[in-house]
């Protein structure tokens, strides 16, 4: 029987985390999900674990983890392994020197998409020095392949980069979704320079999103517009990855990769401690299992918690 996930009364989200009201009820077993009652908030972490040879680590119990909230470990008060479906948000670069990589970059994101979860709720954004939606105007998401396909091919290879444009309005349309989980797969051959908002606006966002990022950088080594070190902060703060492949035919491998890494992912939450005011707090997740040496895990760094009624949060 098909088991779901459910999550009432979100209350504030935040970087590396969802922060909700929600009281956690101890599963008779190890749970393939979990259930949030309203009563305290928590913090939900997306968790994506590998060993020491790269490879994803399924099957782990609550008991390999610990989570640490500005230095002090949480007790975990929910745990699931359970793969959910995702609201997803691809963010091609129509820039003018895509356009010999465009072939490559659609027949990857195709990939992403069918791999998903079939429930994924899914949108593409298609920048160059503007952002455009590739869906019909009326239609947010989709989870048909058909259609998502057509809104990849809608862009067009020209002008300049609004990178930073991208991911702002990619994080404001993750809020919108349904899903409780989100993700953005950012495509780009080079860094900003068209956007309207710069890194401290894309960040500060960030520090208020549950998004997971991950970052493609398909970059010329002649390319003097290339900013990895912004993709790297991106996907390593939101406990997503950075990818850097040798050349755009790479690029469905590294879609696949991606696939497999969202829906593998661990679902971790725990009480925070009580704050007077917003805060930006600092996370780190750590795993072991004996049978698993070296296990490597990657969550959000940080998140902007704000308590309720500051007329703060998303």
């Amino acid at each position: 029987m098909e088991r779901r996930t459910a999550i009432y009364g979100l209350l504030i989200a935040g970087a590396a985390s969802i922060v909700r009201r929600g009281a956690a009820r101890e599963p008779q077993a190890e749970p393939q999900g979990f259930t949030i009652h309203s009563d305290v908030r928590l913090v939900v972490l997306d968790v994506s674990v590998k060993d020491r040879s790269g490879g994803l680590v399924p099957g782990l119990a609550r008991n390999n983890f610990a989570v640490f909230e500005n230095g002090t470990q949480q007790h975990i008060a929910v745990f699931g392994r359970e793969d959910l479906p995702v609201t997803v948000g691809i963010l091609v670069d129509d820039s003018r020197s895509m356009g010999p990589k465009r072939p490559d970059v659609i027949t990857a994101a195709r990939t992403l998409i069918a791999e998903g979860n079939p429930r994924d709720e899914t949108f593409i954004l298609n920048f160059n020095e503007t952002v455009r939606r590739g869906l019909p105007e009326n239609e947010l998401f989709s989870s048909d392949i058909r259609s998502l396909s057509t809104a990849l091919y809608r862009g067009r290879a020209d002008g300049r980069t609004a990178l930073y444009d991208a991911v702002y309005d990619g994080l404001k349309q993750l809020d919108l979704g349904h899903r409780e989980k989100k993700a953005l797969v950012l495509i780009s051959d080079g860094g900003d320079n068209a956007s309207r908002h710069d890194r401290h606006d894309i960040f500060d966002k960030l520090d208020g999103s549950i998004a997971t990022i991950y970052a493609v950088g398909l970059y010329d080594d002649d390319d003097m517009d290339q900013s990895p070190g912004v993709l790297k902060h991106l996907a390593g703060v939101s406990g997503g990855e950075a990818y850097f492949p040798a050349s755009p035919a790479d690029m469905t491998d590294v879609c696949r990769a991606i696939a497999k890494d969202i829906r593998t992912r661990y679902t971790i939450g725990y009480v925070p401690p009580a704050i007077n005011g917003g805060s930006l707090r600092h996370v780190h997740v750590k795993v072991t299992a004996p049978s698993h040496p070296r296990l490597t895990a990657r969550a959000r760094t940080q998140y902007r918690f704000e308590e309720p009624g500051n007329g703060k949060g998303r």
